[in-house]
């Protein structure tokens, strides 16, 4: 994670990159599928929250480079789908009673920011296209 820190603080002075924040999102969302027992249901929540969990960094960067302003609302809106199937996974495993809430309280309250932050961002993409 040292390396990692020191290329985010090269990488630019600016505020708090979106890109950065779902990116450190994915990894928390990787540790925490690594750290479910071996079931065969939590193996199978494991490898959805995985996919749905990194989903939305890999799409951020292709909607950064979108041919258009629906091309990038349709990519910001798979983001968002990719969100709320995450945070739904969450739940699951929170009332699974895999993890103690205090364990899953960060990233449930991250995961409903960034949904928070892309319902806005799609609005206001939307609202600058017309």
């Amino acid at each position: 994670m040292i390396e990692y820190n020191k290329f985010m603080n090269q990488k630019s002075n600016s505020k708090y990159d979106l890109e950065d924040r779902l990116i450190e999102f994915a990894v928390r969302i990787i540790d925490l599928a690594e750290a479910l027992p071996g079931t065969v249901a939590s193996k199978n929540l494991g490898s959805q929250i995985v996919r749905s969990g990194t989903s939305p960094a890999l799409n951020y960067a292709e909607a950064q480079s979108a041919e258009s302003k629906n091309d990038f609302v349709h990519k910001m809106k798979i983001c968002l789908k990719e969100l709320r199937e995450t945070l739904v996974c969450l739940k699951i495993i929170l009332l699974k009673g895999y993890f103690k809430e205090t364990k899953l309280a960060a990233l449930l309250k991250e995961n409903s920011e960034l949904i928070s932050i892309f319902v806005k961002s799609i609005q206001t993409a939307k609202n600058n296209a017309k």
